[in-house]
Formats: C-alpha cells, structure tokens, sequence
C-alpha cells in the first residue's frame, strides 16, 4: 500500500531546535517545499516572536516557497480545522507540481491533524452556553476542561491554554460529549516524521541565545508595540503567549526589562519541555518518529525512504 502513497516529509522538534533552517535546506535539496505547523505563525506581522526566521527561506539566489505562514491577520480567527483544509490543500498543490511537501513545526495538535488524518468535529455552539463561557477567563475556563476531561487539557499547549476564545470552544465541543475529533482515517500519504532533539542544556542555552538576539538585534518590543498601535489589544497580544505575553506585560509596566527577560526565558524552556512530552506521547500512541541531529543523519534517512 505505501509504495503507491505519495511522501510527505515532516520535520518537527521543540521551539529554538533549528527546526527552519534544516527544513530550507532539504527542501532545496529534494525540491521541496515548506508547510508551517506553527499555531501562531499563520499570524501576519508576527515575525520575530513566533521565530519565522523568513530570512532563512533563501539559499543564495534561490527562495524556497512557504505555506500556512503569515495567512491571516492577528485579529481573525484561525483554528485546528482550517489549519487543517489549508494545509491539505496546499500539500495537493505541492504534490500537483511534482514537488515534496515538508511539513515544518513544533504545534503538536496541527501535525497530529495532518499525520494522523484527524476527521474533526462539526459540534454546532449553543448560543446561550456559549454566552455563559464567553464571561469566564482563561484560567476558569481551562479548569472545567481539565475536570471535564483531563486527557485532553493535558494535551494543550500553552498559547491554547492561554486563549479564552479557544478554550470556549473546546469546552462547547467536550460538553456535546465530544473531544473534537470523531476519529482518525487511513491517511493516502506515506510520512517520514524527523525530530531533531537537543539535550536539556544545549536547549536551554539556545532558548537563552535565540531570546536574547531576538530582543537585543531583531527588534522583538518594537514588533509587539507596533502590533499594539495597529489595533491587536494588549489582552489579545497576551492569549498568544510566551514572547507576546511578556513583552506586552513589559510595555504596560507590570514588570521591567530584566525580569520580563528571566521570566520569558523560563517559560520558553518549560514550554518546550511540554512540547517533547507531546512528541513522546505520539510516539506512545505509535506514531514511529526518526530522532536526528544534524543534517547528514537527516539526508540519510530520507535517500533510504525515498
């Protein structure tokens, strides 16, 4: 049956593991092309702190084609089924052109939604309950989720976690006595999952390098104030997050420089320790994930798949 499947190569791991930079350069090697899996990259003008590294997509002369990266603003609304219909179009398209499509990130629900051909929910809100959940915060909200149904909200990364209108969302899909996804399919494409894995302390001395050049060189606060003066309201900045949360906090004076960047620091490594836990769970369930350092190791499982 796989040998009729069309490939899909998948290259995930946690946030500042070189995610982009080894995907740019097999898609320039196997005529490829790149996928985002990342929850918050779809965002326009959220470049620096959702790490879309865009000036990497280019090798010399040549500029490798991206998709489900900057495809709406911060304003609208974007969840795990449009990710998912975006996504399966633009991996027809690919395939149409006689390219590999490589799926690119660190969003363990939209990888999962791909590679694991989720059939997602149509679970219709009611309008009256959904009034109720609407005045509730994060915090509130994430709690009814985790005594409703603990399995789940253990598998929520922290930008979800963080966003009230998500999590009202969920709690509506859990409460019709549904988890959001009907189910799995057979998927018709063959995958090679490649997860590149840094031990804990080169990790965190990424995460630390990565914030600081991001902060110090790429102007990391001027992005989020100038997303502030375009209209995205500083609670909306926050449901996103890590950098955007911090930095937001740190404009509005809640706490200054040096321990907006210890505490970011902090929760980016926490966040990225949920994110292998997320992989090794897949890995539990049975997903089979080919564990990589470097770019050679890389090559070499690909030439033997292809």
């Amino acid at each position: 049956m796989l040998k009729n499947k069309e490939k899909i190569l998948v290259i995930l791991g946690t946030t500042a593991s070189g995610k982009t930079s080894l995907g740019v350069k097999l898609a320039d090697k196997y005529n490829g092309e790149i996928i985002g899996a990342d929850s918050r990259q779809v965002y326009k003008g959220m470049d620096v702190g959702t790490g879309k590294d865009l000036h990497e997509y280019k090798m010399g002369k040549k500029k490798i084609p991206y998709h489900l990266i900057d495809v709406v603003k911060p304003n609208t609304k974007f969840n795990l089924a449009k990710y998912q219909k975006l996504t399966i179009k633009a991996i027809d398209d690919i395939l149409k052109r006689g390219k590999l499509p490589i799926i690119v990130g660190g969003t363990g629900l939209y990888l999962q939604a791909i590679v694991d051909n989720y059939q997602l929910s149509n679970a219709k809100p009611n309008q009256e309950r959904r009034k109720e959940l609407e005045k509730l915060s994060a915090e509130e909200l994430f709690k009814i989720l985790k005594k409703t149904k603990p399995s789940f909200a253990s598998k929520i990364n922290n930008s979800d976690r963080n966003n009230a209108r998500r999590l009202v969302r969920y709690v509506e899909i859990i409460e019709q006595g549904n988890i959001g996804v009907e189910g799995k399919k057979e998927s018709p494409y063959d995958f090679l999952l490649l997860g590149l894995e840094w031990p804990d302390n080169e990790l965190r001395k990424r995460i630390e390098y990565r914030l600081l050049t991001r902060l110090e060189n790429e102007g990391m606060i001027a992005e989020t104030k100038r997303l502030n003066n375009e209209g995205v309201s500083w609670k909306r900045l926050i449901s996103f997050g890590l950098e955007y949360k911090f930095i937001a906090w740190h404009l509005q004076g809640k706490m200054n420089y040096s321990e907006m960047v210890e505490k970011l620091g902090i929760a980016t490594y926490r966040f990225a320790k949920k994110q292998k836990s997320w992989f090794k769970r897949w890995e539990k369930q049975g997903r089979k994930i080919e564990w990589i350092k470097d770019n050679p190791e890389a090559e070499k499982k690909i030439d033997k798949w292809l």
